[in-house]
C-alpha cells in the first residue's frame, strides 16, 4: 500500500531544502550586487593624481611668507633663497573624486617605485589643504624655512649638485576615505624649472596599489 504520510513528508523536506538552496543563492548574488554597488561609489569617490599636462595653463603659487612660484604645466618648481627652499609641483586630477592634500614627505635623492613610502603617520602637514577637482588642475606645494629642520642639508646639498628629489603626496577624497599616496620624481631643468613626473600610487584603505 502507499505510504502516503512518508510521501507527504519526503514531498516537505524537498520542498524545505528547494527554499533553502533558493534563499542561499539569492543572499549570494545580493551581497555580490552590494559588494559592486559599493565599489562603484568608491571608484566615482576616488581620486589620482598626475602631473599636468604641458599645454595646462601655469600654476602661481603664493607662500604665507609671500613668496610666489609661477609653475609651467607639466612641470615642478624649487628655489631656494635667503636660506629657505620652495617647492611647487603642478598636478591634475585624473579621476572622478575630488582629491584633498594634506601631507607631504620630502626625498632629498630620486626614490623609485620599489622603495616603500614613509609612514604616513609621519606625514608632514600641509598648513592648508588643497584642493583639486575631478579631472582638474591644481598644485601641492611645500616649504623648508626653519635652518634646524633636519632636511635642510640634504635637501640644499642636492640643489646645489642638481640632484633630483622626490616627494610623496598623501591625500583622500572629499568623504575622508581612500587615503592615497602618490609618489613624484623631480627632476632638475634650468634655473628653478624641474621635470616631474609621477613613480607610484598606493592605496592605503584597499589594494596596494592602484
Amino acid at each position: 500500500m502507499t505510504d502516503w504520510a512518508t510521501i507527504a513528508s519526503l514531498s516537505t523536506a524537498g520542498g524545505t531544502l528547494v527554499l533553502a538552496v533558493a534563499t542561499f543563492g539569492s543572499v549570494r548574488s545580493a551581497n555580490r550586487a552590494a559588494r559592486v554597488a559599493e565599489r562603484s561609489l568608491q571608484l566615482s569617490l576616488r581620486p589620482v593624481l598626475m602631473p599636468s599636462r604641458a599645454e595646462d595653463p601655469p600654476e602661481k603659487v603664493l607662500f604665507a611668507d609671500g613668496r610666489t612660484l609661477v609653475v609651467r604645466g607639466g612641470m615642478a618648481a624649487v628655489e631656494e633663497a635667503d636660506g629657505q627652499v620652495h617647492l611647487a609641483v603642478t598636478l591634475r586630477n585624473v579621476s572622478a573624486g575630488l582629491a584633498i592634500l594634506h601631507g607631504r614627505h620630502l626625498w632629498p635623492e630620486r626614490q623609485l617605485a620599489n622603495v616603500p613610502h614613509a609612514d604616513p603617520d609621519g606625514f608632514r602637514r600641509l598648513q592648508r589643504d588643497l584642493y583639486i577637482a575631478a579631472g582638474d588642475t591644481g598644485y601641492w606645494q611645500g616649504a623648508l624655512r626653519e635652518p634646524s629642520d633636519e632636511l635642510r642639508p640634504a635637501v640644499g646639498e642636492a640643489l646645489r649638485a642638481s640632484r633630483p628629489l622626490s616627494v610623496d603626496i598623501l591625500y583622500r577624497d572629499h568623504e575622508g576615505g581612500q587615503h592615497t599616496i602618490s609618489r613624484f620624481g623631480l627632476t632638475p631643468r634650468e634655473g628653478s624649472e624641474w621635470f616631474c613626473s609621477v613613480v607610484r600610487h598606493w592605496s592605503l584603505d584597499g589594494r596596494d596599489r592602484l
